[in-house]
């Protein structure tokens, strides 16, 4: 009998490349599905938040594809990451957060931690993980907050070399005084390859939270 797939839910077409990439590098062998629903996102983005009925919509999104041919399902978006938080409550199968092993990463790099977006509505909810998850570990970061409002209307027109170059002086600054950078949204990866260094590092959720998908699909496979 053949393993059950890995399968993936985005909101933006441009990250599955980005993630099949690195599901290919580092284990070729997990078999992997794709979900697209960036209907989510943009409704978010018309909402300016992600409201308790986008979040609702994210949770039975994430528990269908969970009951339908599925090992494990990660969320890819930090936007809607709580949905997924909600799921994996009663799900068929794990629902995990791609951003949540970053978070846990930062805290364990220095008590100054710079969490940056260009998504006023992916900023909330990465602050939220980031203090939940900071309250389980028993520690009290300084938390600094930089939102790069200009980078937007350039991912919204399709502009990704503006978007990319405005995240890259974003993180210029916002590298000032703080021990650890947290990028919350998985798009602004690019950016850093504009940049020659930074004092401090700088953390994404993508790989993080794929190794941890990998080694929870592993662990299930002997369950």
């Amino acid at each position: 009998m053949s393993a059950l797939p890995l399968v993936l839910l985005h909101t933006t077409a441009g990250n599955i490349d980005a993630f099949e990439e690195l599901l290919n590098e580092i284990a070729p062998e997990i078999p992997t599905r794709y979900v697209l629903r960036d209907d989510l996102l943009t409704a978010a983005f018309a909402a300016g938040q992600l409201t308790d009925d986008i979040r609702t919509q994210t949770t039975d999104a994430l528990k269908e594809i969970a009951s339908e041919n599925a090992e494990l399902v990660m969320c890819t978006c930090s936007t809607i990451g709580p949905g997924a938080d909600d799921a994996n409550l009663d799900a068929a199968v794990p629902v995990l957060r791609v951003d949540r092993p970053m978070m846990e990463e930062a805290l364990k790099a220095g008590e100054r931690i710079a969490v940056c977006a260009t998504f006023s509505t992916t900023m909330t909810p990465t602050l939220d993980l980031l203090r939940r998850c900071a309250r389980q570990a028993g520690k009290t970061p300084e938390i600094q907050e930089h939102l790069f409002e200009d980078a937007l209307p350039a991912f919204k027109a399709g502009d990704m070399s503006t978007y990319m170059d405005i995240i890259a002086e974003g993180l210029k600054q916002a590298a000032k005084n703080v021990d650890v950078i947290v990028l919350a949204q998985a798009s602004m990866v690019p950016a850093l390859s504009r940049i020659n260094t930074l004092p401090v590092p700088v953390l994404s959720s993508p790989r993080s939270g794929i190794n941890q998908a990998i080694a929870t699909w592993k662990t299930l496979q002997t369950q």
